[in-house]
């Protein structure tokens, strides 16, 4: 299997990402990565009044072992398509993270 070429960019000390959320899923966990580097997140939370916004920054907080206060959603906050921007992580780290967890489900 080929290794999905991402699109991470360095953005004023950390890396930004572009995710594409389902919710009302049966369980939180990273689908897919898509060509363009978008990554593609199941969560359980519905898309009710920031609830599964907030899911999503918990959900990446966890898997990028840092503090949900260093993730934020700079775009698409009623969208399924969002921007997310990552302070303190580099790009790299963030991709090998995101890879690293991916392998595991």
């Amino acid at each position: 299997m080929e290794t999905p070429k991402h699109q991470l960019h360095a953005a004023g000390g950390g890396a930004a990402i572009t995710v594409r959320i389902t919710p009302r899923a049966s369980r939180n966990e990273i689908t897919e990565i898509l060509e363009d580097g978008t990554i593609k997140i199941r969560l359980t939370a519905p898309p009710v009044e920031g609830q599964a916004n907030s899911a999503l920054i918990r959900f990446l907080a966890d898997l990028l072992d840092i503090a949900p206060s260093k993730i934020e959603i700079i775009a698409g906050q009623s969208s399924r398509d969002k921007l997310i921007t990552i302070l303190g992580l580099s790009a790299d780290t963030v991709q090998a993270r995101i890879l690293a967890a991916r392998k595991k489900s």
